[in-house]
């Protein structure tokens, strides 16, 4: 984002209820209203600019290569996006959790039951590298990838046999079941994440000012109530800012 720039260009992959999704056709969720809130701290207006990849991954490119000014889509810090983006202190603290058909599966409610079992997760997903290493373990039989937008396909498949067990992070996984008969969440905090808004690298003055304004929305209340209208109690707690 230059000096001379009055809006701040939020990226995000859509839908990833409850972070982001759209609500008919304005966007809604977490993330919308926590940045639009961060845009008025800084005084800026705000647009969410929608990541179309397949891969999540491939989110960090485009903030690279600029098409937006920053990255917030519910998105995990690891080591590896640590070398593609600059991240702003942890906003919230999540986990991954474990889908199943339970009429398909009565027996399996984690992990420690997926042996024989073939596991669903997106493509970038963090839980992809959870998941490939069960399989290495033998702890479950094998991992079907599916593009970013194809998570509905991936619960479809819960209960047409496509796949067994789905994992992805706690407050999606639990909004994504929620009218599906049978689907349940059996297992969450598989993981420990932190969730944060990420920068270009060396984009040092946009994460001090954000991290600023974040300071504030967690001094007034609004990040505990953001967390308590999208994300319920006992899902997802918040990070330091």
């Amino acid at each position: 984002m230059t000096a001379a720039a009055k809006v701040l260009r939020v990226g995000s992959a859509l839908p990833d209820p409850p972070f982001e999704f759209r609500d008919g056709a304005a966007p809604a969720g977490f993330d919308v209203e926590f940045t639009r809130a961060l845009a008025r701290e800084l005084g800026l207006d705000w647009s969410l600019v929608p990541y179309r990849g397949t891969d999540f991954n491939g989110i960090f490119d485009a903030l690279a290569d600029g098409e937006f000014d920053c990255i917030a889509s519910g998105t995990t810090v690891t080591p590896d996006r640590r070398e593609r983006a600059d991240f702003c202190a942890p906003y919230l603290v999540s986990g991954q959790s474990l889908a199943v058909d339970t009429s398909r599966h009565p027996g399996v409610r984690g992990v420690d039951d997926l042996r024989g079992l073939t596991v669903g997760v997106q493509h970038g997903n963090t839980s992809q590298p959870i998941v490939d290493r069960l399989v290495a373990e033998g702890r479950a039989g094998a991992i079907r990838v599916y593009a970013y937008d194809r998570i509905g396909q991936a619960l479809d498949d819960l209960s047409s046999g496509g796949c067994d067990a789905v994992m992805k992070l706690a407050p999606v996984l639990t909004w994504m079941v929620r009218d599906r008969p049978h689907v349940e969440v059996v297992e969450r905090g598989i993981s420990r994440e932190e969730i944060a808004v990420a920068v270009r690298t060396g984009d040092h003055a946009l994460r001090d000012r954000i991290e600023s304004a974040q300071r504030a929305l967690a001094a007034d209340g609004t990040l505990d109530r953001l967390r308590s209208t999208w994300l319920g109690i006992g899902e997802t707690e918040g990070g330091s800012a």
